[in-house]
C-alpha cells in the first residue's frame, strides 16, 4: 500500500494536469483556430493569462510542499502531516478557482496564506519531528 502522503501530492499532480488541460483549451482558439468566435477572435483571451499565470505558480511554493512531504514520508510524523497535506491542496485548488475567475489580488493574497501557512507547518514538523 502507498503512503497516505501520497493522495494529497497526487491530488495536486492532477490540479496542475487539469490547468494544462484547461490552458490548452483556452488557446485552442489562437493556436488551432478551434472555437473561434464569428469575429475571429479568441472567446478565453481574457482569462488565459490568467489560467498561464496560475499554471506557473504550481511549480513554485508547491516545490517546498513536496520536499516536506517526502521527508514526512521517511518519519514518524507522516500521519499527523496529513491533515496539512489537505489543507494545501484545497488551499491550491481555492487558489487556482480565485486567480482564475476573479481579478480580486487581496482576496487571492488571503486565499493564499492558507497554502503558504500548511506548507510552514508541515516544514515545522520536519525541523521539530
Amino acid at each position: 500500500m502507498s503512503h497516505p502522503l501520497i493522495l494529497p501530492m497526487a491530488a495536486h499532480v492532477a490540479l496542475a494536469a487539469f490547468l494544462y488541460v484547461l490552458l490548452t483549451v483556452a488557446r485552442a482558439p489562437a493556436i488551432w483556430g478551434i472555437g473561434r468566435r464569428a469575429d475571429g477572435g479568441n472567446p478565453w483571451a481574457r482569462i488565459e493569462p490568467r489560467i498561464s499565470a496560475n499554471l506557473s505558480n504550481q511549480f513554485e511554493w508547491p516545490l517546498l510542499f513536496y520536499a516536506a512531504c517526502i521527508i514526512l514520508m521517511q518519519s514518524d510524523a507522516a500521519d499527523d502531516a496529513l491533515a496539512l497535506a489537505w489543507i494545501f491542496v484545497g488551499g491550491r485548488v481555492l487558489h487556482s478557482l480565485v486567480q482564475i475567475l476573479t481579478t480580486n489580488i487581496r482576496l487571492r493574497g488571503a486565499v493564499f496564506t492558507i497554502n503558504f501557512l500548511a506548507v510552514i507547518g508541515l516544514w515545522a514538523m520536519v525541523v521539530l519531528g
